[in-house]
């Protein structure tokens, strides 16, 4: 069984930062990408920043400058720090892993956590 589990967000004012954390845990053999997205009100989900493995990232245009995903894959873990928030941000933010196990054989499947919300006021 596999758990990812976000933590990390809350209520900020525009202009200010906040970092978001993501680590999977259970039967995990290896972990392909991590990334996060978000979902605002009436809204469709939507990718914000994926690293792979072996570190190469991808941004939203919107996010590219403000925000920053890194991982550590020693603990399964992935982060969002996010700078200069705007309210259009606002968001619940939503960690995906990209992972197979608990054997070498075992097929790759996305595991989702369960949201975090972030609000931006202006």
């Amino acid at each position: 069984q596999v758990q990812v589990v976000e933590s990390g967000g809350g209520l900020v004012q525009a202009g200010g930062s906040l970092r978001l954390s993501c680590a999977a845990s259970g039967s995990i053999f290896s972990i392909n990408a991590m990334g996060w997205y978000r979902q605002a009100p009436g809204k469709q989900r939507e990718m914000v920043a994926t690293i792979t493995s072996g570190g190469s990232t991808d941004y939203i245009d919107s996010v590219a400058g403000r925000f920053t995903i890194s991982r550590d894959n020693a603990k399964n873990t992935v982060y969002l720090q996010m700078n200069s928030l705007k309210p259009e941000d606002t968001a619940v933010y939503y960690c995906n892993a990209e992972l197979k196990g608990p054997y070498y054989y075992s097929d790759y499947g996305d595991y989702w956590g369960q949201g975090t919300q972030v609000t931006v006021s202006s």
